[in-house]
């Protein structure tokens, strides 16, 4: 399978996730170890901290991901590095919903929780579109074709990321709340 391919599906499959993500939200029960330990933690329910939180876990887990791919790399054990993608999509997807069912701030604050902690995946994905744009030849000869497709991917999953993130964490799971 080709990596645009898996990439393809992969952006698909993130969608549909994102799309129908009540019934994800309502698959983790209300009482949930993280869930209550975060509701009964004051800092949590200020939007910058809250915000500041997300955005700590978000490169926490970009950059564990990272580390692992790359240790794994010394390894000549195929398709492991898509497992491990994979189980950090799901990690990732995990960590939203618990700070979607446990925030409860007006809309607005929510929305301003979401723009904070997703914005570590806006950051990546600018820094990712200079990188881009900048790319030159490390020698005379040199063609920086597949180092330029690697950036481009790594440009689409931080976009991804970046809406997912805030889809799942600025839109409410009640309709009840105020603001």
């Amino acid at each position: 399978m080709s990596l645009t391919l898996f990439l393809f599906i992969g952006f698909i499959g993130v969608l549909l996730v994102t799309f129908f993500k009540r019934p994800l939200i309502n698959l983790l029960g209300e009482d949930n170890f993280l869930i209550n330990r975060l509701k009964n933690a004051e800092w949590f329910q200020n939007y910058w901290l809250a915000g500041l939180f997300l955005f700590i876990m978000n490169a926490i887990l970009f950059f564990s991901t990272t580390v692992i791919i790359y240790l794994l790399s010394y390894f000549l054990i195929p398709y492991v590095h898509l497992l491990v993608m994979v189980l950090a999509v799901i990690g990732s997807i995990f960590l939203w919903i618990i700070i979607n069912k446990t925030w409860q701030g007006t809309k607005r604050n929510r929305l301003k929780l979401a723009v904070i902690g997703s914005s570590f995946y806006l950051i990546l994905s600018l820094m990712l579109i200079y990188m881009l744009v900048t790319l030159e030849p490390s020698f005379p000869g040199d063609d920086p074709f597949m180092r330029a497709i690697g950036i481009f991917f790594g440009i689409v999953v931080t976009t991804v990321a970046f809406i997912s993130c805030f889809i799942f964490t600025g839109f409410s799971k009640t309709i009840d709340e105020r603001g």
